[in-house]
Order: C-alpha cells, then structure tokens, then sequence
C-alpha cells in the first residue's frame, strides 16, 4: 500500500508555477486572482485565507472582496460584471457557500468564462463534457493529477465515484471518461451500493460523510481517493474512508489531511496562471 502524498505534489506543483509567473512577469504578464466572499462563514474564512498564502508564495497578485450577507443579488451581479472588465484581473473566484436569497447559479453564469478558475461557468462545464480545452473544477483536476502522477493507469478501468455534486462529482466523470475509464456514479438514492463499490478499481468518496467508505465496501488492491473533509466529535480533520481499516486492502490511497485538499489549491493557482496566459 502507498500513500498519496498530495501535501508534496502540490508543493512541487506550486514551485513549477512560481517559476513560470517569474517568466510571464518578465513578459508583463501580472497574474492575479480577485476572490469574492460574502458573509461570514467560518470555514470560508479559513478558505480565502490559504487562497490568499498561495497566491503570495507563487507570485500571483491576489485582491479581495469581502461583502456583508445583507448584498442584493443585483449588487453581487454588478460587481462581477465589473471584474469581467478590469484588464488587471485574470481569474475571479466566488467563495461558496453564500447566504440563503443569493442565487448563486446566476453569479456563477455571469462570471467571464475565460476567468473562470473555478470551473463552474456551465461554458467551461460544456467544454469539459465534450473534451474541449477549458478550465476544469479544481478538487477533480487535482484527483487526476495525483493518478497521473503516481502513474496509475485509468484506461479501460472501472471508476466509482461516490457523490454527484457540482462541485466534484459531476466534472470528475467527465475528468475519468476523457481518460478513458468506465465510470459510475453512486449517490444517496443507489441501492447496494456497497456491491458497486467493490468493483471499483478506482474508488472516489466524495459524499460529505465521515468514515462512510468502509473495508468490506473495497475490493484488495483498489485505488481509494477520498475528498471528503470532515470534522468528527474531537474536531479532528477526518475523510469520508475509514483511513485505518481501508488502507490495508488499497494499493493506493489518499490521506485527510494532507490528499486531495492541498491539491484543490494548487489547482487553483495552476488555472489562474492559465487563465493569465490566455487574455495576455
């Protein structure tokens, strides 16, 4: 069994891209990211907080708009269309959740597309799905650079993925079917669902449930990559796979802290140094 270390790929991700903003600020290029946060949500904070430590340890120029929850859509609406149209900014990212009474469906619309380092606009959405380049959801590109890093096939195998957010599940199926792998997904409505799981060669939990991935739900020598980041009765950071039990029937799998999440970040940066790329 082999750990996944996706604390030290997204440092070595990290150090290429500041590399490569020395070069583009040597072109005049000046990537920077505009982060927009509504309300008061702990966790957020906390979010915005990392966004803003990796953006200054690789270069990218970061500004940010913190807005009390009592904005109008409308206002919220205007001050995206603005950053669409500052020249200065490359990448704009909403920080969900937002307060109940904001749609945000429409602000995600309404962000350009081509500043989009998230991944949410339904154009990049689009483009994901019929394999076109775009910019891809950030927590499933990092789950596809840590397979291809450690060089796992995904060709011709069978990936479950438990979850169908927005956010992970739906564009990580698009990530897996463009890399060739046969993929279902599972959610709260799939019956025997611990008879699909087993078959996976390629096991993701992505549902927001502690532990909820336990050994007898994992065939031997599967790979188990798990995004989930929640915090049990301790306030100890635990995934949604049983670590313990779990890992010694993987051959590979993903730890909580240190897996999937430094990854999302670093992704993150990586599309924003895109993105600066495209629009210079």
């Amino acid at each position: 069994m082999e750990i996944i270390d996706g604390k030290a790929l997204a440092k070595k991700i990290r150090s290429e891209l500041k590399e490569e903003v020395e070069e583009l600020k040597k072109q005049d290029v000046h990537p920077k990211l505009a982060v927009i946060m509504v309300g008061d949500d702990k966790a957020s904070a906390v979010y915005v907080r990392n966004k803003s430590k990796a953006c200054n340890e690789i270069g990218i120029e970061y500004e940010e708009f913190l807005r009390d929850s009592s904005i109008t859509q409308e206002r919220l609406i205007n001050l995206i269309k603005g950053l669409n149209e500052r020249e200065d900014i490359h990448g704009i990212l909403l920080q969900s959740p937002i307060p109940d009474g904001l749609d945000i469906r429409e602000a995600f619309n309404t962000i350009d597309y081509r500043k989009d380092v998230d991944g949410f606009n339904p154009i990049n959405v689009g483009k994901l799905s019929i394999g076109e380049d775009c910019f891809v959801s950030c927590t499933p590109y990092g789950v596809v650079k840590m397979l291809e890093e450690y060089n796992i096939p995904t060709e011709g195998k069978r990936a479950v993925i438990v979850g169908r957010s927005n956010i992970v599940g739906k564009p990580l199926i698009q990530c897996l079917l463009n890399k060739n792998a046969t993929v279902t997904v599972c959610h709260s409505r799939t019956k025997n669902i611990e008879e699909i799981t087993r078959e996976a060669d390629i096991l993701v939990a992505a549902l927001g449930k502690p532990k909820f991935i336990t050994a007898d739900m994992v065939k031997d020598g599967a790979v188990v990559i798990d995004v989930g980041i929640n915090r049990n009765e301790e306030g100890k950071l635990v995934g949604d796979v049983d670590f313990e039990n779990v890992s010694k029937k993987a051959s590979y799998i993903t730890p909580v802290p240190g897996g999937v999440g430094p990854m999302t970040i670093a992704m993150l940066m990586y599309n924003v140094v895109k993105a600066a790329k495209l629009l210079k």
